[in-house]
């Protein structure tokens, strides 16, 4: 990972990993089941948190509320084990495949997109889905 300036071509098509932070020195990293594509959580991370999952094999996040490293599991054991990182064509953001080991969401659900939205005369409602 390096933070030198990249020329467009060289970010876009080249073989650097130079990510792309925000402001706060944050990317935005989506984890996605590795067997079926499920959107388990959408997440920040810095450049220690990649550190930290490559070299522990476990998603680490950066927590924007408490302001520190986080790792998916360390306290339920429902870690987050990385099949692969995909980085986005401007390198802004990272999909990761990963491997589960138990719910996800902090609520006990599977994924922590578990609801969907639906609108109608009466407003905009939540309703669970199946994930």
């Amino acid at each position: 990972m390096t933070n030198q300036p990249l020329s467009v071509e060289d970010r876009e098509k080249g073989a650097i990993f130079a990510p792309k932070f925000d402001r706060d020195g944050l990317i935005t990293a989506v984890v996605v089941d590795q067997t079926n594509g499920e959107v388990l959580v959408v997440a920040h991370m810095n450049g220690d948190a990649i550190n930290r999952t490559l070299e522990s094999g476990n998603v680490t996040f950066w927590s924007r509320s408490r302001q520190c490293l986080w790792m998916k599991g360390e306290t339920s054991g429902n870690v987050l084990r990385v099949v692969e990182l995909l980085v986005d064509c401007d390198q802004d953001a990272l999909v990761i495949r990963a491997r589960p080991a138990g719910p996800i969401c902090h609520t006990g659900e599977r994924s922590c997109f578990y609801r969907r939205l639906e609108y109608g005369g009466g407003g905009i409602s939540l309703v669970k889905v199946k994930t």
